[in-house]
């Protein structure tokens, strides 16, 4: 199993659009985030008018020959909200951003990442799976040089909880249909239209990778003649799954809400993370070298992934730009043309 390849595909669903150019907090399009693989609390009213999702559903077939052991990862962005506010009348009003002894400090969205890990066989149907991730609150007094209270920043991460259910069905000998369903079972007492409030009880970019000992996944996109009709019967709700890893190898799978092909691969001259995979590392590249001072600035302000990115793009961008630029991914033959 080549986990480390799925593992790279894995973080670039994670991080689809987590921020992007600009590289700006305060652009309008890194305001309105988190398009991908949401699963938002059961008690959101758009989950209620089922335009959106609390539920991720996904079905696939395993050949296997006897009993088959299932590994699962599931995967998601857990929301840490970090709001900056000044004194003002007794008491701290919320701020887009807020400048002390120059230092830019900006309210964002941080996404940190979560994983619950399951192992079973396929001999049985388990119980669903509980998991929770608690939530935490903390606050950071800002202090100019006069040691004077200049403003707060309050970091709050609401609690989640969920469960995954997995369950089998043979089809015929040697064939299995599994199921696995993951629900997001996070209460919600606030105003049920609040899309934002929602969020912060969401399960962001969510996704599963599922590995098999002693059994074969199918191809979804490119089934066997003789199973297109069992494939056909699968069906898939907020994710697609497709086969992962090295080719022929098929027993990884990835359940993408992003829609991919079988065998998906970073490209080899993308060496650094735009969290936009649209294999334009190029353009991106030129792009962040001419921020301004003051953008760069914001970039370094928003939070560990966003520095990260602006430090690794001003490190090697000639190397990035000479290894991206022009870059032939397959020849063919020139036909001459018939006069």
């Amino acid at each position: 199993m080549n986990r480390e390849l799925v593992r790279k595909i894995a973080d670039a669903v994670l991080y689809e659009g987590y921020m992007l150019y600009p590289y700006r907090p305060s652009a309008i399009k890194n305001r309105q985030r988190w398009s991908f693989g949401i699963l938002y609390p059961p008690a959101y009213a758009e989950v209620r008018d089922k335009t959106e999702r609390c539920t991720m559903h996904s079905e696939c077939l395993l050949e296997t020959t006897g009993s088959a052991a299932l590994q699962l990862q599931l995967r998601f962005l857990h929301l840490l909200s970090r709001q900056v506010a000044k004194p003002s009348d007794g008491r701290f009003e919320p701020v887009p951003s807020l400048e002390v002894e120059g230092q830019l400090i900006e309210s964002w969205d941080e996404g940190v990442e979560r994983s619950v890990d399951l192992e079973l066989t396929l001999a049985f149907a388990p119980p669903p799976f509980p998991f929770h991730f608690p939530g935490s609150s903390e606050t950071q007094l800002l202090r100019d040089g006069l040691r004077q209270l200049a403003g707060i920043v309050r970091r709050t991460q609401h609690e989640i909880s969920g469960t995954v259910s997995i369950s089998s069905e043979s089809i015929r000998p040697g064939l299995l249909k599994l199921t696995v369903e993951v629900t997001n079972t996070t209460p919600f007492e606030h105003d049920p239209r609040d899309r934002n409030l929602a969020l912060t009880r969401s399960l962001l970019s969510a996704h599963t990778i599922l590995s098999v000992s002693g059994g074969q996944f199918v191809s979804l996109l490119d089934p066997p003649e003789e199973l297109r009709d069992a494939v056909r019967a699968c069906t898939n709700l907020g994710n697609f799954p497709v086969l992962a890893g090295d080719p022929p190898q098929r027993d990884l799978l990835l359940c993408s809400p992003i829609v991919l092909y079988d065998y998906p691969q970073i490209a080899p001259e993308s060496a650094t993370d735009f969290y936009d995979a649209t294999e334009m590392d190029e353009m991106l590249t030129l792009r962040v070298m001419t921020l301004t001072d003051d953008e760069k600035n914001e970039m370094r302000h928003a939070d560990d992934h966003v520095r990260n990115l602006l430090e690794r793009t001003e490190q090697s961008a000639r190397e990035q730009l000479m290894k991206t630029h022009g870059a032939i991914r397959g020849l063919r033959p020139v036909r001459e043309e018939k006069s």
